[in-house]
């Protein structure tokens, strides 16, 4: 029994040893870490990569050389997106004095998780079972993968001293139409503001990647959000306006309204660019404040630190991918290639395993179904999130 206990406790002590854990810089105004490490010659590579692939194909199977990945997870983006922002946005939504004033928050907090994505780079895709915990001031959020074929990620996110709660489920569904990548981002987002007893759902706007004529990424299309307790809502558009010809115009432009879902009447305009500032109008006085500045908001973002190495977990996005982030921040790409599909090839042979033995595999801290839709939908399986080995 001793010798057991030993074999075990020597076991963990070199796994221990073994975790490569490696904390990157977020996403933000600049581009952050990704802008210092896109490929030489990045749009004839990418135009390249889709020469064999057929319009209308389903690109989640799709297997992507390391030399196109940013150092990081998706489910780390998805994460980020919420604990790395310079202003506390979030918390300012619980501390309105009415609905409305909280409402507005909420749109200046969902606008304010859009962040720059990089044209020829992509996080690596989220191994089944993955996790990221990590924690901002009174804010612990905790993501799993909670499939891999769909990719479907869910998010679970408490603030105890705010009386905060969020929820997120979502899957990617990305297509090739010929000329660009149309990823879906289907799900939907619920921050709950528990003291008022108000739930806020939400969706998230598509990402499109442009191959021709000109290579670039956007987000497009409506996000709508709701309050059923203050009957308040709000449409919000992503587009690139259109200049007098046609041509040229704004990128990352948002443009939407705040209305009262009974009478339909509009509170507020707000229009802007999403990585610039965007303007609230009160279109009973007239008058215009900015609701939104970027520049405060997502610019010169810090990675969250190692507060404690113990409890980093090995199913940690951090530690998951680490040896292989190493790889390629020091620019080592046969060993990039090598790490990647050492990680891919343990995957399939767990899969394999799983379906011989008749076995279904449970998520750990979410609950999920699937509608007839064919949407996913999650509940978190704690009440709270616990404080996470990493901090911002």
């Amino acid at each position: 029994m001793v010798d057991k206990e030993q074999m075990e406790e020597k076991k963990k002590k070199e796994e221990e040893q073994e975790q490569v854990i490696v904390l990157t810089q977020p996403l933000s105004l600049e581009g952050g870490l990704a802008a210092e490490h896109l490929p030489p010659n990045v749009i004839q590579r990418v135009l390249s990569l889709f020469q064999s692939i057929h319009p209308g194909s389903d690109l989640t199977h799709f297997q992507l050389s390391p030399l196109f990945n940013m150092p990081k997870s998706q489910l780390q983006c998805y994460g980020e997106a919420v604990y790395c922002i310079n202003e506390d946005i979030l918390s300012k939504c619980a501390q309105g004095k009415n609905s409305l004033e909280r409402f507005t928050s909420i749109v200046a907090w969902s606008i304010s998780t859009t962040r720059p994505v990089m044209f020829g780079l992509a996080p690596y895709n989220p191994i089944l079972g993955e996790t990221h915990h990590v924690s901002k001031g009174t804010l612990n959020i905790l993501l799993e993968q909670i499939s891999h074929h769909p990719p479907v990620s869910a998010l679970h996110a408490t603030d105890a001293a705010h009386g905060i709660e969020l929820i997120w489920c979502q899957r990617p569904v990305p297509k090739f139409n010929g000329i660009s990548v149309d990823a879906v981002i289907d799900g939907k987002r619920l921050v709950k503001l528990l003291d008022h007893g108000e739930t806020y759902e939400m969706n998230s706007p598509n990402l499109v990647i442009r191959l021709l004529p000109v290579p670039g990424t956007e987000w497009s299309g409506n996000v709508k959000i709701q309050c059923e307790r203050s009957d308040l809502a709000a449409d919000i558009s992503y587009y690139r306006s259109q200049s007098f010809f046609g041509f040229g115009g704004k990128p990352r432009s948002v443009k939407g309204r705040i209305f009262d879902v009974n009478s339909l009447k509009t509170i507020y305009e707000l229009n802007g660019q999403w990585d610039g500032t965007v303007t609230l109008r009160d279109t009973s006085s007239g008058k215009s404040s900015v609701l939104y500045d970027a520049k405060e908001a997502i610019s010169q973002l810090k990675a969250p630190v190692i507060k404690d190495p113990k409890g980093v977990e090995p199913s940690e996005s951090t530690s998951v991918w680490g040896e292989l982030s190493q790889s390629i921040l020091s620019r080592n790409w046969q060993k990039a290639r090598e790490v990647k599909n050492e990680i891919e090839e343990k995957e399939r042979i767990l899969t394999k395993e799983r379906k011989s033995k008749g076995e279904s595999w449970s998520p750990r801290y979410f609950t999920s179904s699937k509608t007839k839709e064919d949407r996913w939908e999650c509940w978190p399986k704690q009440q709270s999130v616990p404080p996470g080995p990493l901090i911002v």
